[in-house]
C-alpha cells in the first residue's frame, strides 16, 4: 500500500464515523459528522472518477463516465431507500449498516490498489 493509498484509507476510515456522530450525538457531534461525511464524499468522488479516467481509453471515457454515474446513482438511490427504511425501524441499525458499508468500501479500495503506480489516476495512466 502506498502512502497515498494509506492516507486515502485513513481518511475514509475516519469518514466512516460520520453516522454515529450525526445520528447518536448532539448538535456539535452532528456538525463534526457532517464534516466527516463531506470529506468522505470528496475522497470517494475523486478516487472513483480518477479510476475511470485511468482505465478507459480516451475515446470511450464519455460513455464510461455515463455508465459509472448511472450505476453510482442507482446504488445511491437503493442505499438511501434502505437507510430510510432502517431509520424508521432502528436508528442504531441505520448507524451499524452505514459504518459497515463504509468499512467494506475500504476493503475494496485496498484490493483495487487505488493510489498505486499506474492505477487510480488518469494522469499517470495517460503517460
Amino acid at each position: 500500500m502506498t502512502s497515498t493509498n494509506g492516507l486515502r484509507c485513513s481518511v475514509a476510515f475516519v469518514a466512516a464515523l460520520f453516522a454515529p456522530l450525526v445520528f447518536l450525538g448532539g448538535s456539535g457531534a452532528a456538525l463534526l459528522g457532517m464534516i466527516l461525511w463531506g470529506i468522505g464524499m470528496a475522497l470517494t468522488e475523486s478516487v472513483l472518477l480518477s479510476l475511470v479516467a485511468g482505465v478507459v481509453e480516451p475515446a470511450k471515457r464519455a460513455t464510461a463516465f455515463g455508465l459509472f454515474d448511472t450505476g453510482f446513482g442507482v446504488a445511491w438511490f437503493a442505499g438511501s431507500a434502505l437507510m430510510g427504511v432502517l431509520y424508521q425501524i432502528s436508528i442504531a441499525g441505520l448507524v451499524i449498516f452505514s459504518v459497515l458499508v463504509q468499512l467494506m468500501a475500504l476493503v475494496f479500495f485496498t484490493i483495487a490498489g487505488f493510489g498505486q503506480s499506474g492505477r487510480g489516476t488518469g494522469a499517470r495512466a495517460a503517460r
